[in-house]
């Protein structure tokens, strides 16, 4: 399993020595580029299953590209 986790900036030398000492743990640092995108897709895969179960309606496809 994989967590993404927001720790604040002086917090993360001391939770990284934790992590490394946990056998069972691999952790390396996301820069927040990346974490943002992330968070991006994540949102977009959320939304993308409440259109496909019916809960929110998709947009035409023709109507997003005129809006961009």
């Amino acid at each position: 399993m994989k967590v993404l986790l927001d720790i604040k900036d002086s917090k993360v030398p001391f939770v990284m020595e934790l992590l490394k000492n946990l056998a069972f743990v691999k952790a390396k640092p996301v820069n927040k580029e990346k974490a943002q995108l992330i968070a991006e897709i994540k949102e977009a895969v959320e939304e993308l299953k409440l259109v496909k179960a019916g809960k929110k309606k998709a947009r035409n496809a023709e109507d997003f590209l005129n809006e961009i």
